[in-house]
């Protein structure tokens, strides 16, 4: 802890990889977790991906809906807190990317964060727009859709099969090749391309160190890892060297 520590008091720039690990303390469920009940007869494939949602609108929206319900009253952890506090005392010196869909970054107060997989909470258009599709007017169904052409809203998250968002995905890169330390909390490190972002770094000269429970794929990759939770850890990695801070 007191070596990363330091490497955070020296960093010019720094950026943080977080994962579903980093909300799990906040009690928001995975989307495995989420497939309890009516919705564990579904296959992932069949609620996560453009062919299910082509095939059975109703339903994946309704998925999605229950999956946005779980979301109400959970609010940000100490962790979430602990970075965006940070990230307010030292503007524009730290890169928040995150795999999670649930906006408790930004909730915390995380400015202009890096969302991978999308934003749960947003929609966008399933074709691509026409002059008459605007989100605003969409008429109310399930999905909602566009009153003139038909064209269906849906969540606004990356499915399965589906490329990351390239401006955001190139911003990470970017964020990654040009930090002096990665901070990587609450992933598994299993998923791709975000994974290789830690790798990036480290191969592009930054420090790099893990924060997770327990043992990931990108262990190998760290200069130090710290086995302990995003809540636990954070806050007093994150806290000020200077109380005037």
């Amino acid at each position: 802890m007191a070596r990363v520590r330091a490497w955070l008091q020296t960093a010019r720039r720094i950026a943080v990889l977080t994962g579903a690990g980093m909300s799990a303390e906040s009690g928001v469920p995975t989307f495995r977790d989420a497939q309890t009940g009516y919705w564990a007869q579904y296959r992932p494939e069949d609620m996560a991906t453009e062919a299910g949602y082509r095939a059975q609108p109703g339903l994946v929206w309704r998925w999605y809906a229950h999956r946005r319900a779980l979301l109400r009253g959970v609010a940000p952890n100490a962790g979430h807190v602990a970075l965006a506090h940070f990230a307010q005392r030292h503007p524009g010196r730290l890169t928040l990317i995150t795999q999670n869909v649930d906006g408790l970054h930004q909730q915390a107060g995380s400015p202009d964060v890096l969302c991978l997989h999308g934003d749960l909470l947003a929609d966008r258009w399933l074709n691509p727009p026409r002059p008459c599709c605007h989100l605003e007017d969409s008429a109310a169904g399930e999905p909602p859709y566009c009153s003139t052409c038909g064209n269906l809203l849906r969540p606004g998250v990356v499915w399965f099969g589906e490329a990351l968002p390239l401006a955001v995905l190139e911003a990470a890169q970017q964020a990654a090749r040009a930090c002096d330390l990665m901070l990587v909390v609450g992933t598994a490190g299993a998923v791709y391309p975000a994974a290789g972002l830690a790798r990036l770094a480290r191969e592009a000269g930054a420090q790099v160190a893990v924060l997770n429970p327990a043992p990931s794929e990108l262990d190998d990759a760290a200069h130090a890892v710290l086995r302990g939770t995003a809540a636990q850890c954070l806050p007093a990695l994150l806290a000020p060297a200077d109380p005037q801070e």
